[in-house]
């Protein structure tokens, strides 16, 4: 039975799958063949012009080498791991406090999805405002008495990087929050209500029910987070261009200095290569939840 319904399944919506058939096409070009063409000139000693003289894995030996590169890596976990958290963590309660039907919803909403709308070279430059030590939150501290107090995170290489940060959520978690609270808002009202009658408390409610029925919603947040974090470049040249010297550099901005300041395309397409495997690492676990762990039985 089940075979006998696949052929009727296949030729079902033939007019939207002829009408995708054009974009199909042109992703796969684009994106499959630049790829391969990228990660091909990856083993190749390609300087300022893309050349086919084999030197095998001498780029990724030189890249793992680097120091450079090493700190990219290191800034940019310590950035992933804390905005994936803080992201989902604020979004989530910002979409449950919206959820809760208060007044001024729509003002709110709006307040908080607003820092998403600027670029992130705005964005940038606003925190490297807010956060310099001549006119920012630190001279408006010590304007207030307090002459010791120090806040000057983008000139500090220990933890220049969380300065990143703190504007990287500025900028992201409204998203986060209205993707949340759209999940909210599918949830069934008897779901609320019979939480209610059970006597469950709201935050058992939220975490043994509410969270696990809304699962593909935060797979879906989880993967636009992530791709978000491994493609992270202008915010960081907006606020500090990879300093204090090499400090907060990150694997986008090591990719652009040594393709077109450099001249490198080799070393530069063997650290766009590693990104790469770094997006997959990403969506081959969304893709096998999403589609690989569903059966359908007829």
């Amino acid at each position: 039975m089940v075979q006998n319904q696949r052929p009727v399944q296949l030729f079902r919506n033939m007019s939207a799958k002829i009408a995708a058939i054009p974009m199909v096409l042109t992703a796969m070009v684009i994106f499959v063949g630049c790829s391969a063409w990228t990660i091909f000139h990856s083993f190749t000693k390609s300087k300022l012009l893309p050349t086919t003289k084999w030197v095998g894995l001498d780029q990724y030996e030189r890249l793992w080498s680097q120091n450079r590169w090493l700190i990219s890596i290191e800034n940019l976990a310590i950035y992933g791991i804390f905005s994936l958290v803080f992201s989902l963590l604020i979004g989530f309660m910002l979409a449950a406090l919206l959820d809760q039907k208060i007044r001024f919803e729509n003002t709110f909403r709006t307040i908080f999805l607003y820092p998403f709308a600027l670029s992130f070279i705005v964005t940038g430059l606003v925190w490297q405002w807010v956060l310099n030590p001549e006119f920012g939150i630190q001279k408006i501290v010590r304007d207030m008495g307090f002459e010791t107090f120090t806040f000057d995170p983008l000139y500090n290489q220990e933890i220049v990087i969380y300065g990143v940060l703190f504007a990287g959520l500025w900028q992201g978690t409204g998203l986060i929050m209205c993707l949340m609270l759209a999940g909210l808002r599918g949830i069934d009202e008897d779901i609320w209500k019979a939480a209610r009658v059970d006597g469950i408390p709201m935050w058992k409610t939220y975490l043994l029910i509410v969270i696990p029925m809304m699962r593909p919603v935060f797979i879906t947040t989880l993967v636009i987070i992530a791709a978000g974090i491994v493609k992270v470049y202008d915010l960081v040249v907006a606020q500090t261009n990879g300093g204090p010297g090499i400090a907060s550099e990150v694997p986008a901005k090591y990719v652009y200095d040594y393709m077109f300041r450099n001249q490198n395309l080799g070393q530069g397409f063997a650290a766009s290569t590693m990104m790469l495997l770094t997006v997959l690492v990403v969506l081959i676990p969304w893709a096998y939840l999403e589609f690989g762990g569903k059966k359908k039985h007829v």
